[in-house]
């Protein structure tokens, strides 16, 4: 017998049961973002639908033969099996009738199948023109489906000489971009039945599809690239990895490793919901990574914040599976998959609109909802894609035409808010935000949207209560607990949760709020993030901080997310409580600058060490997994008029992976402090060392300006909210200058501008 492939097992009898067990958190995580995952496993032969089902989770299964690929949305549910296609459609009007009565609120109704023949179907993807697009593995191609023939060749790799049902090179996954195959991914090179097998450890590649080149070598096995969040994203299945791809740069950043082989991805809000399978002891498998590290490996579904790189919850399979290919989020909290035979399918009918004039009044009522007009989907996705690469006339232009198709969709107008408010044109963002929110009152996004531009451009009270409505977008996870949230009243008797949310410098920022809240309760109960907690012992108002891991139900009797206090006390431009500094360096952390210098004298190459230079720390990027990293980060290199200004000895803040251009500069012109940082209360000891801190929008300058030292913000063209609009200075930090950028990406000013200013402070 052949030897199978790491997606073809050989074939086994379906299990007689599917045990699984979950976080208990997971349920909830489903119900926020309203949503159910499909899953197929090839093993078992089953597509399981994961839902809600009241406090816990249902999992319901269908038997196919070797499903494996699935493309599906709010319409349609399309799965690839082992030698057929088959098409479900969504029937909303059908869901209300099955049973349980009025739980289901949708329902996807087999429509057609097509037979490719043993071609050994791997992802699918609905492309724009309503085109589906199949990774063919067997053959090594993207193809098509017609009516006429089993498939249709579009496209294949380069290396690839020849049409042959040869699994040549493994080829397995695939990213689309505005409705187009952009990006797939292949176990190895090469153009020779079997070939990839020689070299699965580390001879995966990734491709693009337009230009036919490969992008990255040395994958383990990567499997499901896909584009989300303005990032091209895949999982190294070898390593049991997600992550994400530095196009310019040619490499990838992996974001979290989990415990078992990943394979299938999707996305809601900041998270990513990944396939994991056990793998077997096969030759297949030998001498991977995974296999290596981990000698018990786990079947299930993880959920992983991207931003951050934790599990967050997870489904695990006990029994009945041990293989997963496809995990697709479907945009419904319970929904049903009827197969062929079923009894509905025969009283269940869908028609051309132009045919519903002549169906009796009595039987419309139960037609679902009109579809978009023709093109409407087509032209919003297009405006997405383009917002997302930040084409800002194209995105407007395709978001205007997608209004013209259908008036009535408020997504479109929040859209078209989002492309005005990356241009800073608020008083536009903000019309369509509202024009938005005629058509729909609770429209959660827009809410938040108008929030952020009400605060830019100075309105803090209205605008905190717009971005209140962020709790219920898929952008985040709020916190799960039978406790009320407080909403400001006096609880001198109780215990008080204040949590922390979004990154460091949020937390920084508003953490000076915790004094003021000490005075309307009894106890205040901290949870923050290990790396900030001595940093936030140095303020007043806690009793206790612990992680947010430690955090039990039965500890406080009210909470609150930090950055919801300005709100609780109505903060405006002229009452943001600006006393500094708020925070200190922890006593017992010594870092002293001086003997450091005398132990470790680094003289410039750039210039002569002055007798009493400026001590001056820098920082020139943040987080990767910032939505708007890719703007607000510099690169070292363009600091560089910066750094020639002489009477300055420089101290690298910077931290991760952009501290690595470092190696990549000049020795001796800056000092490298990432050996003496564990923490923020690390970094707090040395800038209040230092005579002026010179960073982009990072959490260093929150901490820089809550030390109340001297610090100058850099500043990308569409800044943070918190930086509001055409400022110098900052009402948040009295010691802040900021220095912005008039032109996108454009940092070349910005950095003139601020050499010229450090000049002028020297020479003072």
């Amino acid at each position: 017998m052949p030897e199978p492939t790491p997606d073809q097992p050989q074939p086994q009898p379906a299990p007689v049961s599917l045990r699984s067990v979950f976080t208990n958190n997971l349920p909830n995580i489903l119900e926020h973002f309203g949503i159910s995952l499909v899953v197929s496993t090839y093993q078992a032969g089953r597509v399981i639908l994961i839902r809600k089902d009241g406090e816990g989770i249902n999992t319901h299964f269908q038997d196919f033969n070797k499903p494996m690929g699935i493309a599906g949305d709010g319409l349609r549910l399309t799965v690839g099996g082992q030698n057929t296609v088959w098409y479900f459609r969504n029937m909303p009007a059908v869901a209300p009738k099955l049973e349980p009565k009025g739980r289901h609120d949708a329902c996807y109704l087999p429509r057609q199948i097509h037979v490719t023949g043993d071609i050994d179907i791997h992802e699918l993807a609905w492309g724009g023109k309503d085109d589906l697009w199949i990774v063919n593995t067997r053959f090594g191609c993207l193809c098509n489906l017609d009516h006429d023939h089993s498939f249709t060749p579009k496209w294949r790799p380069h290396f690839i000489t020849g049409l042959a049902p040869e699994d040549r090179c493994h080829l397995n996954g695939l990213a689309m971009l505005e409705g187009r195959p952009k990006y797939v991914t292949a176990l190895g090179e090469t153009d020779v039945a079997g070939g990839w097998r020689q070299n699965k450890r580390s001879g995966g590649v990734l491709m693009d599809v337009d230009t036919n080149t490969v992008l990255l070598r040395g994958l383990s096995m990567p499997h499901s690239p896909r584009i989300y969040g303005g990032r091209l994203w895949l999982l190294e299945s070898g390593q049991g990895s997600i992550a994400w791809v530095d196009l310019p740069s040619r490499t990838w950043r992996t974001v979290a490793q989990v415990p078992g082989f990943t394979r299938g991805v999707d996305f809601a809000g900041p998270l990513a919901f990944i396939g994991l399978s056990q793998v077997r002891e096969s030759a297949v498998f030998s001498g991977i990574p995974l296999v290596e590290r981990l000698e018990e490996r786990t079947c299930g579904v993880w959920v992983v914040n991207i931003q951050t790189g934790e599990t967050v919850a997870f489904l695990r399979f006990e029994e009945g599976v041990q293989e997963i290919f496809a995990v697709q989020v479907v945009p419904a909290r319970f929904p049903a998959m009827l197969q062929f035979g079923d009894e509905f399918i025969n009283h269940s009918y869908v028609l051309p609109d132009e045919a519903l004039k002549d169906v009796p009044a009595v039987l419309q009522a139960a037609v679902p909802a009109v579809a978009p007009p023709e093109g409407f989907e087509a032209e919003f996705q297009a405006g997405l894609a383009a917002l997302e690469r930040e084409d800002f006339a194209q995105a407007q232009a395709h978001l205007e035409e997608a209004r013209k198709l259908a008036p009535d969709r408020s997504e479109t107008y929040n859209n078209i808010g989002n492309v005005f408010f990356q241009q800073n044109r608020m008083e536009e963002a903000m019309r369509e935000y509202r024009r938005a929110l005629k058509l729909l009152a609770n429209y959660p996004d827009a809410h938040m949207n108008l929030g952020m531009a009400l605060m830019k451009v100075g309105d803090l009270p209205q605008g905190f209560r717009e971005f209140e409505h962020r709790w219920q977008t898929k952008q985040f996870t709020p916190l799960q607990c039978p406790q009320p949230r407080w909403d400001g009243r006096p609880m001198l008797e109780q215990t008080l949760l204040v949590h922390t949310e979004q990154g460091a410098g949020d937390a920084i920022q508003f953490i000076r709020y915790l004094p003021m809240v000490k005075e309307r309760a009894g106890r205040i109960l901290l949870a923050a993030p290990e790396p900030l907690q001595d940093l936030f012992r140095t303020i007043a108002g806690w009793d206790d901080i612990i992680g947010a891991g430690s955090l039990h139900a039965s500890a406080f009797d009210a909470y609150i997310p930090l950055l919801s206090l300005p709100s609780i006390f109505g903060t405006a431009l002229d009452t943001i409580p600006a006393q500094i500094p708020y925070l200190a360096a922890p006593p017992d952390r010594a870092i002293d600058l001086a003997q450091l210098d005398a132990r470790n004298p680094q003289p410039s190459t750039l210039h002569p060490r002055p007798a009493s230079p400026l001590r001056v720390g820098v920082a020139w990027a943040g987080s990767p997994s910032q939505g708007n990293d890719h703007n607000r980060s510099a690169r070292l290199a363009d600091l560089t008029p910066l750094l020639a200004v002489e009477g300055v000895e420089w101290y690298s803040l910077q931290m991760g992976e952009k501290a690595g251009e470092l190696e990549d500069g000049e020795p001796g012109t800056i000092r490298d402090m990432r050996p003496y940082i564990k923490d923020w209360a690390d970094t707090a000891a040395i800038v209040s060392q230092l005579d002026l801190v010179i960073s982009v929008d990072t959490g260093v300058v929150h901490l820089a300006g809550a030390l109340g030292k001297p610090v100058w913000v850099l500043l990308c063209h569409a800044a943070d909210y918190r930086w509001l609009m055409d400022r110098s200075d900052s009402p948040w930090y009295p010691t802040a200058r900021l220095f912005r950028q008039q032109h996108a990406k454009d940092w070349a000013p910005v950095m003139v501008e601020a050499a010229v200013a450090l000049r002028d402070l020297i020479s003072t």
